[in-house]
């Protein structure tokens, strides 16, 4: 993440969290951490979006019921995905957040940085396995009869579907680059592949 961005506002007035807000807030917490992040990021954020003017950590601590400690963490991972930015609000001294309002910027951030590393772990791993396969198979020719039909047809079975599984890794990494790329994303490839129509 680069450095803080710090913007100059006005002092935003006190506030009372409206229903609106309190619902908004926990279905994005829901959501967040349904994806695997915490869902007082969610709901930190979702206040900060919803919100005209910036919010101090004493804010969120109040309209959230959380603690400072709580909200001193959540601010902390928020700032380092890049979906929170700390801005200064004139004649205070505390620090002041905003939320990344950019739907498509912030969720793209999070696919490049967090999906984007998980598919291609996978496709390491996939790959590492099909290489222990032939490893195996070279093993197999030494065997005799029986033990080595069994082996040579549990390697046949195990390539198959490896390759399987690291086709839709390879095609779901380059659906995102697309999509990261164009914010477009055309589907035929998907489609092909969900109907067993694999490119050569």
């Amino acid at each position: 993440m680069g450095a803080t961005t710090r913007e100059t506002v006005e002092t935003p007035p006190k506030r009372v969290l409206w229903p609106s807000e309190a619902a908004v807030s926990e279905v994005v917490g829901r959501l967040i951490e349904f994806w695997g992040f915490k869902r007082n990021m969610g709901r930190v954020w979702a206040l900060l979006y919803l919100s005209a003017d910036p919010l101090s950590a004493e804010d969120l601590r109040r309209l959230l019921s959380l603690s400072s400690g709580s909200v001193s963490m959540t601010l902390g991972e928020l700032s380092r995905w890049g979906v929170v930015r700390r801005v200064w609000v004139q004649g205070e001294r505390k620090d002041y957040f905003a939320a990344e309002v950019n739907l498509w910027r912030m969720i793209s951030r999070v696919w490049n940085e967090r999906e984007k590393s998980e598919i291609h772990a996978a496709i390491e791993t996939l790959e590492e396995a099909l290489v222990s396969l032939d490893r195996l198979e070279e093993q197999a020719t030494r065997k005799v009869g029986s033990e080595q039909r069994e082996m040579m047809a549990r390697i046949t079975l195990q390539r198959e579907r490896i390759t399987h599984l690291l086709e839709l890794a390879r095609l779901g990494r380059r659906m995102l680059d697309a999509l990261l790329s164009t914010a477009k994303l055309d589907a035929e490839p998907l489609v092909r592949f969900l109907l067993g129509q694999r490119s050569a």
